[in-house]
């Protein structure tokens, strides 16, 4: 049996040696690039979260430094209204007769006179700050403070009734000027109600009733003898003179669940600014929300009145400058209430000891500081085309 041969192959030999590499085909080269472009997308995603956290950041920490500054300006406020005064003590001596090792006449001065009058007016002046915040913010409008709007109005009203009508003083008139001022709110709120309540509304009803109320007190005055009008209007202007334990015990018991009442219905406030219709589209309950809103604000300026009196523009000023403090970032409420604490404690301590000899109510100084704040405001809300 014959082996099979096989015919030789046709065509040149391939030569033998080194083989040139081949180049890649189309498919290798796709995946490649898109390796390459899915390398520079992380990278740019990642320095993106990267810018996006940094600008996080940078309000976040500027509004903690200004936190931070707002209550060293207020400690330092404080421990001078503590160390200044007709019998000057250093502040070693406030700080030993704070710790519970001073002595007797101190701790007299100290403890009994000139704290209770400091925590009243840091009190208050956050309850102010705070409460003008939350109106200035829901309503969208500068004007829309306790003090503008008629709240304070009510709570005057209530008391100058009490204190020449019925001949009442003390923590009655207290009492008085708390309702007045829920009631009057609850007023504005029914009067401005147009299947809705709107901003401009609210404001220019609450403007017309604080005229109202107004003309009620100057008449009343003008009816009292001279000791009853002078009373009353040592009420109207706003003062801490009478300050002492029990009011700064009472006006803290009232913020002790007025505070977390606010910090949790303000969760609302960012997305109640976007609008009704967004607001509503977004799942929020606006009248709702807002009238909790409104009713929590009106509380925390009606005890505040009711432990100071009506201080002027203390609600009024406070929000604005907080937020110029933060360059208009967000509704800055907790700056507000630092800010209310500063200018009362601050404007306090400049009618004791910085204008002579004659000691000036704390409602005077914040009236002379709050008059050009308005026309600033104004002027502000002009050039800008605002309504407010």
């Amino acid at each position: 049996m014959r082996p099979t041969s096989h015919p030789p192959t046709s065509g040149p030999s391939v030569p033998s040696g080194p083989r040139t590499p081949e180049p890649p085909s189309v498919g290798a080269g796709s995946d490649s690039a898109a390796t390459d472009t899915a390398a520079t997308s992380t990278a740019v995603s990642a320095d993106t979260l990267r810018a996006i956290r940094a600008a996080r950041r940078r309000p976040r920490a500027r509004t903690g430094a200004v936190a931070l500054v707002l209550v060293l300006c207020a400690v330092a406020v404080l421990c001078a209204s503590l160390c200044v005064g007709s019998y000057s003590i250093p502040l070693s001596d406030v700080l030993r007769s704070l710790a519970g090792r001073g002595d007797a006449a101190t701790d007299f001065i100290v403890l009994k006179v000139r704290l209770p009058r400091a925590v009243t007016a840091v009190a208050a002046g956050a309850a102010f700050g705070l409460s003008g915040a939350v109106f200035q913010t829901l309503i969208r409008n500068p004007l829309a403070s306790p003090d503008v709007i008629g709240i304070t109005s009510g709570a005057s009203a209530a008391a100058v009734v009490a204190i020449v009508v019925f001949g009442l003083g003390g923590a009655t008139v207290s009492g008085l000027a708390v309702a007045g001022a829920l009631a009057t709110a609850l007023a504005i709120y029914l009067l401005a109600w147009r299947r809705g309540v709107t901003g401009y509304r609210l404001v220019l009803v609450g403007i017309g009733v604080a005229a109202g109320l107004s003309s009620i007190v100057s008449f009343l005055l003008t009816r009292a003898d001279i000791y009853t009008a002078q009373q009353a209007l040592l009420w109207l202007t706003g003062s801490l003179n009478g300050a002492d334990w029990p009011l700064a015990r009472a006006l803290l018991l009232c913020l002790v669940p007025l505070l977390p009442a606010v910090c949790l219905a303000v969760r609302s406030l960012p997305v109640l600014g976007l609008g009704d219709d967004s607001a509503t589209g977004l799942g929020v309950r606006v009248e709702r929300s807002r009238l909790v809103l409104i009713g929590l604000a009106v509380c925390l300026a009606a005890v505040a009145t009711a432990a100071t009196g009506p201080v002027a523009f203390v609600a009024f000023l406070s929000g604005p400058v907080a937020r110029r403090l933060v360059h208009g970032r967000g509704p800055a409420l907790t700056l507000s209430a630092l800010t209310g604490a500063v200018i009362m404690l601050g404007c306090d301590f400049a009618g004791q000891h910085l204008l002579g000899p004659t000691e000036f109510p704390v409602g005077v100084i914040t009236g002379v500081l709050g008059a050009p704040g308005l026309l600033w405001l104004l002027a502000r809300a002009n050039r800008v085309g605002q309504g407010g």
